[in-house]
């Protein structure tokens, strides 16, 4: 029951932080040119909406290896 504890937190934090990343990543690309003046509303959602988006799309590639590279030693068991 312990490593499903520490799991559930890495994973917990592992979304947090990539998510926090994209949002930061974001803040450099100018989306506002795309969109239609005097929604703002709209435009921060978009924001929020593309960093939880591609934070926990690089979040789950990221535990996805990191569970993959703790199986890696039972082929050659």
């Amino acid at each position: 029951m312990g490593d499903l504890g520490q799991i559930a937190l890495v994973s917990i934090l592992s979304h947090i932080i990539f998510i926090a990343l994209a949002w930061y990543a974001l803040q450099a690309v100018r989306l506002e040119k795309l969109l239609k003046p005097n929604h703002v509303f709209q435009a921060r959602l978009l924001y929020i909406l593309l960093a939880i988006f591609l934070g926990s799309s690089v979040s789950n590639f990221f535990l996805d290896y990191l569970q993959w590279s703790q199986q890696l030693p039972s082929i050659l068991q």
